[in-house]
């Protein structure tokens, strides 16, 4: 009985199997964040674009006013990477003083919340000529992973989603 004991303690068939077991959770963890950050990054990357590229638009559109609705669809359509972007995103904008910055934005960005009935628009201010003027955009999105690798220490709402931002200021240009 010792030596079968003594012949199995010293065969090391195996012994690859033991390293992939403890190894591979890890890699795996490492892989899934790697896909679900690149994920958020990318669709942050992109809502930055679309409101850069609709602020553009509305910077030289020399005096059209934009209503919400339509400032909503133009930046839908700029981004296209945001799954039901018009029903997850949600606009600020105001006008600012550029000579009195003792009154700043709120630090508290207004998003939408699914788990909540859906609330009405925010402060929505049209600029006229040569004012300055401060969009923030926030989007809610599902993440691909919500409890493997970094995914799970993301901060989340009551309907597990997370949340994208973007800042843009512009000066509407005269007619």
């Amino acid at each position: 009985m010792i030596q079968k004991l003594r012949n199995f303690l010293r065969h090391e068939s195996g012994s690859a199997s033991i390293e992939f077991v403890l190894i591979f959770p890890i890699f795996f963890g490492i892989l899934v964040s790697a896909i679900d950050v690149g994920m958020i990054t990318y669709r942050s990357a992109m809502l930055e674009r679309g409101v850069d590229i609709t602020v553009r638009d509305i910077r030289l559109s020399t005096g059209a006013i934009i209503s919400h609705n339509d400032l909503r669809e133009d930046i839908c359509d700029n981004i296209g990477v945001i799954p039901d972007c018009l029903n997850s995103l949600k606009i600020e904008m105001q006008q600012v003083d550029p000579r009195a910055w003792h009154t700043p934005l709120s630090d508290t960005v207004v998003c939408t919340n699914k788990a909540e009935e859906i609330q009405p628009v925010t402060t929505f201010q049209n600029g006229l000529d040569n004012e300055l003027m401060v969009l923030r955009v926030c989007v809610k999105l599902k993440t691909m992973f919500t409890s493997v690798g970094i995914s799970q220490y993301v901060t989340r709402d009551e309907a597990g989603e997370i949340a994208i931002t973007a800042l843009a200021a512009f000066v509407q240009e005269p007619r």
